[in-house]
């Protein structure tokens, strides 16, 4: 066990003033989670998952009582779950609609959290929301709706399929994920965002992107640590199925890149 990589969870947040049933009880207070699918992928591949707790003005703590430079020298690796919104006011707009008004408060923390590990060179996996944050801290921007915005663009989302909607993507030739599955440039993945890259971020390369209507499925930061995310949830595909991608290679790359730090 003292040899198991333990691997930093960016917090989901529940905020209760937002829309949705009445529940009383613990639902009445913020909760910071980490959904259990997430945690189970990382076990899958061998790693230990700790959620990283957020923190804000009204927190028992502040800020200024955390060192987010102990988090990265304790953690081998940074994980970025999906999640609410990226906040448009975090790339420079104002929200299209109070619905896209999207979560300030994890930005700033999930931002500050990323430059931790970039600094202590740990390596930095993002998913979903976690793609987008990761585009945005680099200057990219963000479609704050798809449908919206790029109504000539395929679905995304659709709540009643949730992560049965799929698509495919291409991988980009040349690229580590291209690397990674040398038998294979196309590949089968689950769709639930309504948000996506607008610019990508000069620091970043395009590692596969849906043939449909060009938007950007994964990313990479082309020189410094090891900083990569994808839109999908490899955490919902099932590897020993055909029907969508096999994420564990990618996995394994990740915590890899995790071991060597470590050393």
């Amino acid at each position: 066990m003292k040899n198991t990589l333990i691997i930093g969870v960016s917090a989901r947040i529940y905020y209760p003033d937002g829309p949705g049933l009445d529940l009383g009880g613990v639902w009445t207070r913020k909760l910071d989670y980490l959904e259990q699918s997430i945690a189970h992928w990382i076990l899958a591949g061998g790693g230990m998952p700790v959620m990283i707790p957020a923190v804000d003005d009204e927190s028992l703590v502040q800020h200024s009582a955390i060192d987010l430079d102990y988090y990265a020298a304790k953690l081998d690796g940074l994980l970025l779950q999906g999640g609410n919104d990226v906040a448009p006011e975090s790339y420079g707009e104002a929200p299209l609609q109070p619905a896209w008004r999207g979560d300030k408060v994890r930005d700033r923390y999930e931002i500050a959290l990323i430059q931790a590990f970039m600094d202590a060179g740990k390596p930095v996996f993002g998913i979903c929301r976690g793609l987008q944050l990761l585009n945005v801290k680099f200057g990219g921007t963000l479609f704050q709706d798809i449908s919206t915005q790029r109504p000539d663009a395929r679905m995304h989302v659709d709540r009643a399929q949730y992560e049965k909607l799929c698509h495919d993507v291409e991988l980009s030739a040349g690229t580590r994920l291209a690397e990674l599955y040398p038998e294979r440039r196309t590949a089968r993945v689950n769709s639930i965002h309504h948000q996506s890259i607008k610019d990508l971020a000069p620091a970043f390369e395009a590692e596969a992107w849906c043939p449909e209507d060009g938007m950007v499925e994964a990313i990479r930061l082309r020189q410094g640590p090891y900083v990569a995310a994808v839109q999908w949830h490899p955490e919902f595909h099932r590897g020993s199925t055909s029907a969508t991608f096999d994420d564990a290679p990618m996995l394994k790359d990740f915590l890899d890149a995790a071991r060597a730090v470590r050393g």
